[in-house]
């Protein structure tokens, strides 16, 4: 007979290999054990093996099913149509604007200066855009302790590492962005999840996780979940930090979809850096990151971006300059709010009637699915169907089961493919997995 560990092996790398899809339905267990010839306990143990892997989930009545990797918000969604994945909005007029803000760059005794080397702090032309380009109602950075890296990531990866290293445990919300777990686990970091609820992260939450050496925490159009935390709640959340003596990073990256509350590091300036990013107000592709730092932590952030390399190349800090300093990247950011709004009331229009969560002025939104759906289920029917969407998975941190839900990223594709897409999303979700062709 053979053992249950090699057979269970032998789907694990049919699952690697991509001959067993993420949402595949796997034949029924005594039909695997006919098939192999084993007992049917020992097939039962095969199916228990890849679910304990997180490889496989069980459905009651159902059968068990190929789960989607919990990086796939990060993938490429590769052959799909319609691309409700990614999420980086880029407005068609774009090129034009930017292009004709960098003729000055161009001239060979300015590239000259773009070419040397710069450091964490930037230059000050860079730090004096900066601050009038973050600066929100109730808050300003202080340009004297505003530090540049080359995206919003690293600017997230320097900022965390300058809290926490190997063993020390970070305060997330338990749903959140899928590229803090990487970070996290890069530095040796244990993300301890925290409850969240319709106004954002839970205040006694943080109270009862025991030691934490920081928090990160997005309160403004959280991703995945789209929500925005009150003025009430930012306070509530920042007398807890202090009241732990916690240093928070805040995550402010969507925060320029909305010109309110103030930031919470307007209610705790002491202890928060405000991690931004010009991605998704601008680009992916030629884009900075900015850490805006209380007073006496701009040494130790700096030095956590410098050992990490990440720090911005001086040619995109000078072209950055130039589209903060001549209105280009606040005229983008108005449009982008204006078509945010615009695609938000598509989703609600298209998804009416379903359980949806989102700031009225999001690039995505929280899609609570319909039962009998899972959401790996759901994931791979879409993908059949060229749509490739987010898994709660993807976002989960801890052990336990991710709800039933995805994310949809709004920002990439054409209003009419947009439209269409939701259309047969919305038609998906109105059948069950199997009137739909999931097996």
């Amino acid at each position: 007979m053979e053992d249950y560990r090699a057979l269970a092996d032998e789907l694990a790398a049919d699952i690697a290999a991509g001959r067993l899809t993420p949402g595949q339905r796997l034949i029924p267990q005594r039909a695997f054990a006919r098939q192999r010839r084993i007992a049917a306990s020992t097939a039962a143990r095969v199916y228990r093996d890849l679910v304990r892997r997180g490889l496989a989930v069980g459905e009651v009545g159902r059968g068990t099913f190929v789960r989607v990797p919990a990086d796939v918000a990060l993938a490429d969604p590769g052959g799909a149509r319609v691309d409700l994945e990614l999420n980086f909005p880029v407005l068609p007029e774009q090129p034009a604007l930017l292009a004709r803000s960098l003729t000055r760059l161009l001239r060979p005794d300015v590239m000259a200066e773009s070419l040397r080397p710069v450091g964490v702090d930037g230059t000050p032309a860079a730090r004096e855009a900066a601050t009038a380009l973050l600066a929100r109602p109730g808050w300003a950075p202080d340009p004297r302790h505003l530090l540049f890296a080359g995206n919003g990531r690293q600017a997230i990866a320097g900022t965390i590492a300058a809290f926490a290293g190997p063993g020390d445990r970070l305060g997330v919300e338990e749903l959140t962005y899928p590229v803090v777990r990487g970070i996290a686990a890069r530095l040796g970091v244990t993300l301890v999840p925290l409850a969240v609820d319709e106004h954002g992260l839970v205040p006694d939450a943080v109270r009862a996780a025991g030691r934490l050496r920081a928090l990160y925490v997005q309160p403004t159009m959280h991703n995945p979940l789209g929500t925005t935390a009150p003025h009430a709640r930012r306070a509530e959340l920042a007398e807890v930090a202090r009241e732990l003596d916690l240093p928070i990073v805040e995550d402010a990256i969507y925060s320029f979809l909305r010109e309110d509350p103030a930031p919470l590091a307007a209610h705790a300036p002491e202890r928060t850096v405000v991690v931004e990013s010009l991605s998704k107000r601008l680009s992916p592709g030629l884009t900075l990151g900015f850490a805006a730092t209380p007073p006496a932590w701009t040494q130790r952030v700096a030095s956590a971006l410098r050992s990490g390399g990440w720090i911005a190349s001086h040619f995109a800090l000078d072209a950055a300059t130039c589209w903060m300093g001549d209105g280009t990247a606040s005229g983008i950011a108005e449009a982008k709010r204006r078509d945010a709004a615009a695609r938000q009331r598509m989703v609600r229009d298209r998804l009416a009637g379903f359980d949806l969560r989102a700031d009225p002025g999001a690039y995505h939104a929280w899609w609570e699915l319909p039962e009998p759906w899972r959401a790996e289920t759901f994931v791979a029917a879409a993908a059949r169907r060229g749509i490739a969407v987010s898994p709660a998975a993807a976002f989960a941190v801890g052990a336990g089961r991710a709800p039933d839900a995805v994310r949809l990223a709004l920002a990439a594709p054409p209003l009419d493919d947009l439209a269409a897409a939701l259309d047969t999303l919305a038609a998906l979700a109105r059948r069950t997995p199997e009137d739909a062709g999931v097996d």
